[in-house]
């Protein structure tokens, strides 16, 4: 099979929208880990922000 492109442009559509969306959301999980440190926010922002460098680095 010869496609045409490497992955289905809605996988990309949906790929980068979370990438839009994540940066955002770490701002702010980072706003409120450094007002009220809990470790689930310590754990959330961690997640998140391997999520977006996973994103940008082309690793997912």
């Amino acid at each position: 099979m010869n496609s045409r492109w490497k992955y289905h442009p809605a996988y990309l559509r949906i790929k980068y929208g979370c990438k839009q969306i994540l940066l955002p959301l770490i701002v702010f999980q980072f706003i409120r880990t450094v007002i009220v440190p809990t470790s689930f926010d310590v754990v959330l922002l961690a997640i998140l922000a391997l999520l977006y460098v996973a994103i940008s680095l082309g690793w997912l």
